[in-house]
C-alpha cells in the first residue's frame, strides 16, 4: 500500500512563492508517474504539472513559466515550485501518482491561499 502525503502549503500574498511537496511511502515511487491537480471552490479539480519516471515534464499553460515540477527519488518525494502566484491560483493541490506497480493514488490535498 501506498500513501502520497503532500506538504509545504499556506498562506501567501501575490507575487509570492511556495514549494509543495509529495512524500510517498512503499515502493514503487521511481517507476511512477507523478501529477499535481488543484481543486479551487465550486470548480473542478484540473491538473496542473506532471512529471514521468524518466523526467519528462508538462505543465498546463496556466502554470507554465511559474511553476516547477520535480522529482527526488532517492527520498521518494515529487516537488512543486509555485513562483509569482496569483490570487487564481488559489486551490487546494493534491498530488495524484500512477504506475505504482499498476496502482494509483491520491494525496490528501494541502490548501494554497494567494491573497491579493
Amino acid at each position: 500500500q501506498v500513501q502520497l502525503v503532500e506538504s509545504g502549503g499556506g498562506l501567501v500574498q501575490a507575487g509570492g512563492s511556495l514549494r509543495l511537496s509529495c512524500a510517498a511511502s512503499g515502493s514503487g515511487f521511481s517507476s511512477a508517474f507523478m501529477n499535481w491537480y488543484r481543486q479551487a471552490p465550486g470548480k473542478e479539480r484540473e491538473w496542473v504539472a506532471a512529471i514521468s519516471s524518466g523526467g519528462t515534464i508538462n505543465y498546463a499553460n496556466s502554470v507554465k513559466g511559474r511553476f516547477t515540477i520535480w522529482r527526488d527519488n532517492a527520498k521518494n518525494t515529487a516537488y512543486l515550485q509555485m513562483n509569482s502566484l496569483k490570487p487564481e491560483d488559489t486551490a487546494v493541490y493534491y498530488c495524484y501518482g500512477t504506475n505504482f506497480g499498476g496502482s494509483r493514488y491520491w494525496g490528501q490535498g494541502t490548501q494554497v491561499t494567494v491573497s491579493s
